[in-house]
């Protein structure tokens, strides 16, 4: 039997189908051989030379509007200096959690930032006996850093402040007083930047990620969504050092958790987590002005939010959307590394300071760019696949797209991860969004298509 001609209109439909299924197939396929027991989700990575001590991870874990993802948990977790899993702290007391700033407290205890059902809790953790010594809780929608002061002074940086009634951010760093149960120091943000930094007043206009203190009477602040490090004098309230400046993407992008350090010879330093920048930098400041001095895993890390100069002069790096906590020598060598799916936001060494403690990279003499080396990968980005944005990056680079294109590419690397399903490729998502847009393409045509039809219907229906 000889089967009709196609018309064309039904030959572009059957090209659509064709099109839709065949980029839906991936997708399908790893839904269905997606083995959870196959998931890299706590595990050891390399290790050349044994730590000194613990290194507790808070891992964010992916919480949206009140559920969690369960197989993208939020936990505190500590690892042994060879790689052993120590114990995993997993709570949800409070409501579901996520877990932000965890820093060791003098006494061995761990002060930890937990914001949770709309509030943030603070408390301090026992890890022999994985119970509160105490806890506090704030009307605080999100905090990401806290410090502890010393004599039950707890500095606290309050993201997401917004004044509705009047119409303005309140973004804040204010000072908590265990003792008296008081604020007993504040500062706004609003009393310091004009009003269309960032392009004006938001819900999250300044996202401050960090506060450290510098010294007795300063603080290190990091306001993420200005692209900028301050350090703010506690007595004048002046902001009396910047390192960065809102929308200049070259010295910062988006950083998180800048370490205040001194040369020997007493020259200022910075050591960040330049996160949307992909890399880790340190700058020193000569004759006024803030020099690069270090530049790390342009090439390899993806979103940073956090880095450490530990005392033997290596840094403890949390490399968030690959999902992995490294040591790296000073020329970018991993010699110690740990996988802690989902999202580890802060790397803590035990026996040492909280944040950096280590001397700073030129009284190392390793000034200079260096890629990282010796990594498992054993996540995002491993086994030779440079993934979806990296294709994305090198099929545009060197032409007139490559900016525009490196632009979409960081933002697809640090968006999806948290949106795409867990049995899902970065490849696999990327097809499957593709075929939406085909499907919607499809759909319009054939509403367009048939619109007369489709109107002279509607028309029947109204008239019975």
């Amino acid at each position: 039997m000889t089967l009709p001609p196609l018309s064309r209109a039904n030959a572009v439909r059957l090209v659509a189908l064709v099109v839709v299924v065949s980029l839906l197939a991936p997708s399908v396929v790893s839904a269905v051989t997606y083995d959870p027991a196959e998931d890299t989700s706590l595990e050891q990575g390399t290790i050349t030379s044994p730590a000194n001590d613990s290194t507790v991870v808070s891992v964010q874990g992916f919480t949206f509007q009140g559920q969690t993802n369960a197989k993208k948990p939020a936990r505190l977790v500590s690892i042994g200096p060879r790689g052993d899993l120590e114990w995993i702290h997993n709570d949800t007391v409070g409501g579901n959690a996520w877990f932000f700033d965890v820093d060791p407290l003098p006494n061995g205890n761990l002060l930890v930032s937990s914001p949770r059902a709309g509030d943030t809790v603070l408390f301090e953790l026992d890890p022999d006996t994985q119970e509160r010594v105490w806890q506090e809780r704030f009307n605080m929608t999100d905090t990401h850093d806290v410090a502890y002061l010393g004599d039950d002074r707890i500095a606290i940086a309050n993201m997401r402040e917004w004044n509705e009634s009047a119409g303005r951010s309140d973004d804040r760093v204010v000072i908590y007083n265990r003792s008296s149960g008081e604020f007993t120091w504040e500062w706004y943000f609003r009393n310091h930047y004009p009003e269309d930094t960032d392009g004006g007043y938001s819900e999250d206009w300044t996202h401050v990620n960090d506060v450290d203190p510098v010294g007795d009477d300063r603080l290190l602040l990091s306001p993420r969504n200005f692209d900028q490090a301050i350090v703010v004098d506690m007595e004048s309230k002046e902001i009396v050092e910047r390192l960065g400046s809102d929308g200049n993407y070259s010295v910062m992008r988006e950083q998180h958790n800048p370490d205040w350090l001194e040369s020997e010879n007493g020259t200022p330093t910075i050591l960040v987590a330049d996160s949307e920048n992909n890399r880790v930098v340190e700058y020193a400041k000569e004759d006024g002005e803030w020099i690069r001095t270090w530049e790390v895993g342009s090439e390899t890390l993806t979103w940073p939010r956090d880095a450490d100069r530990l005392p033997n002069g290596n840094t403890l790096v949390t490399d968030t959307l690959n999902h992995r906590v490294m040591e790296i020598t000073p020329t970018g060598e991993v010699v110690w590394e740990y996988y802690a799916t989902w999202g580890p936001y802060d790397a803590e060494r035990m026996g040492t300071e909280p944040e950096s403690s280590g001397p700073t990279i030129r009284d190392l003499n390793k000034s200079g760019s260096y890629a990282i080396t010796g990594s498992a990968n054993l996540t995002a980005g491993g086994n030779g696949s440079v993934g979806f944005a990296g294709r994305v990056r090198a099929t545009f680079a060197g032409t007139p797209l490559e900016g525009p294109m490196h632009e979409f590419a960081t933002r697809w690397a640090h968006v999806t991860p948290w949106i795409r399903p867990v049995w899902m490729s970065g490849w696999d998502f990327a097809w499957a969004i593709t075929a939406g847009l085909v499907g919607i393409t499809w759909v319009s045509g054939e509403v367009i298509a048939g619109r007369r039809r489709i109107v002279a219907g509607v028309r029947q229906l109204l008239d019975r």
